[in-house]
């Protein structure tokens, strides 16, 4: 029988700029007898990310612009989040009550241009996404190969708002190693029917698994190892998972 495992990686220090992932993780998953394996899949959240690499903002040193100011009565958000969302976004999808819905820079379709104040020491600094989550990810895979010698697969991983869905889920907007989309199409179901629209986003799934451990409050869980779960290797950037904008029925 096949058996997947989430294992939370505890008793990590609270990430600051500088600090190597990579090297921090495998240290604490050795410590608690739970060591990174050949073919594990490693989530890190993306704020874990961002303070490492200092992509944090203080808010007291923003200045609004006037468009911030005039969308910030609009939705009712402080000024300051709101002209950081908009330096972070390439375009605004939806605007509503308190909510700005962006696409990034990175080309990630989120609300608030995934700007995250949870998580981050300060109440008024504010975790951007990665630069590059997709580099991120390839940093942190290459220093466990190099350390440990195991190909792991690694996903930095965000929290996410779905249109028709109640409540967040974990995505993944950087990846390493692994295919993210599993192609079902032209298979047979039990009856013998042809699937022709069936894609699995493996790589989301996976996130939202290691989520279950990881937590958004104060548990202070960011990295999760999935073990046993048996995918395809790639190098194939998380930037395929965005629908392309022609296709997307909700803008």
């Amino acid at each position: 029988m096949d058996v997947v495992k989430v294992i939370a990686v505890e008793n990590l220090p609270l990430f600051k700029k500088g600090d190597n992932i990579g090297r921090l993780i495998c240290e604490a998953a050795e410590k608690q007898g739970t060591p990174l394996q050949e073919g594990d899949v490693l989530v890190v959240t993306h704020v874990a990310v961002s303070k490492a690499e200092g992509n944090i903002v203080n808010l007291n040193e923003v200045t609004p612009s006037n468009r911030a100011l005039e969308i910030a009565a609009k939705v009712g958000k402080d000024p300051a989040i709101v002209e950081v969302v908009l330096r972070e976004a390439k375009e605004i999808v939806r605007l509503g009550p308190n909510s700005i819905i962006t696409e990034t820079k990175q080309g990630i379709v989120a609300a608030n241009s995934g700007i995250d104040q949870s998580n981050v020491e300060g109440n008024r600094n504010v975790a951007l996404l990665p630069v590059d989550p997709d580099l991120s990810a390839r940093n942190i895979r290459q220093y466990v190969k190099e350390s440990t010698g195991c190909n792991i697969a690694v996903i930095v991983s965000d929290t996410h708002g779905r249109p028709l869905r109640m409540g967040e889920i974990n995505i993944a907007i950087g990846i390493a190693g692994i295919l993210p989309l599993r192609d079902r199409r032209g298979e047979k179901d039990l009856y013998g029917y042809v699937l022709r629209v069936k894609q699995t986003c493996i790589a989301d799934e996976l996130a939202s698994a290691a989520e279950l451990v990881i937590g958004q409050a104060n548990e202070g869980i960011p990295a999760a190892i999935i073990r046993g779960y048996k995918y395809q290797t790639s190098e194939v950037s998380a930037r395929k998972l965005t629908r392309q904008k022609e296709r997307d029925m909700f803008r």
